[in-house]
């Protein structure tokens, strides 16, 4: 048995007991073959709850501090998130964005599933913010097709992403698959990407019922 599905075994049955997840529309994630899944970002338990609702494994790009941490509880934040599919990057590097898209496509190109949050960081405030246009870059080097998720309900058993949260429900709805194969070989088309980001970001608004907010997470933090 591998890790991945050692986790899912032990902790799938107490997380759905804290979480009653709702999935809809697991059906729009193809059973094989690369698959992008990009979704918002509410607070830091949507990287434990994902993994853990899709059959296929997640493999996503997280904070190298996540894996690095000290004593019994880093130990433990290690184990699970390298065993569910993190990958992690120093994103805080003057080359992190690099990394992270380049490790992304390795993993397409795997012929494996990618997750992404396109806004790059939490939301500060539950809306929903401009997506990064790594998203597009991706798919569109790749050929791989987007699934667009929302996470709804993990902000509010999990406030400002800390401390230990709070048992709930929680609803992880996925939409349609989404292709661009009609842009191949414009990966380097900056109006091509934000039309692409752009797309997919509406596709997410639509499913999560957020109000959008024309600028950067990372921008409205440091405001």
């Amino acid at each position: 048995m591998s890790r991945f599905a050692l986790i899912k075994a032990v902790l799938g049955p107490i997380m759905r007991l804290m979480f009653r997840p709702r999935v809809e529309g697991a059906e729009n994630i193809p059973g094989d073959g690369p698959v992008i899944l990009a979704g918002n970002h509410l607070t830091f338990i949507d990287s434990m709850i994902l993994p853990l609702v899709c059959d296929r494994q997640v493999v996503f790009i997280g904070k190298d501090e996540y894996v690095t941490g000290k004593g019994l509880k880093g130990r433990l934040m290690a184990w699970f998130f390298t065993g569910v599919g993190m990958i992690p990057v120093d994103r805080d590097g003057g080359r992190g964005g690099v990394a992270a898209l380049m490790t992304g496509r390795r993993v397409l190109e795997e012929g494996r599933m990618f997750g992404i949050y396109p806004e790059g960081t939490r939301s500060p405030d539950g809306r929903l913010y401009r997506g990064r246009t790594g998203i597009a870059r991706l798919t569109l080097m790749t050929g791989a097709p987007v699934v667009p998720f929302a996470m709804i309900g993990t902000d509010k058993l999990q406030p400002g992403g800390a401390g230990l949260p709070r048992p709930g429900r929680v609803t992880v709805r996925f939409g349609e698959a989404m292709e661009f194969s009609r842009y191949e070989g414009m990966d380097r088309d900056r109006y091509v990407l934000r039309a692409v980001t752009d797309s997919v970001m509406a596709e997410v608004m639509r499913l999560s019922g957020q109000e959008y907010v024309d600028m950067y997470a990372s921008k409205a933090k440091a405001a």
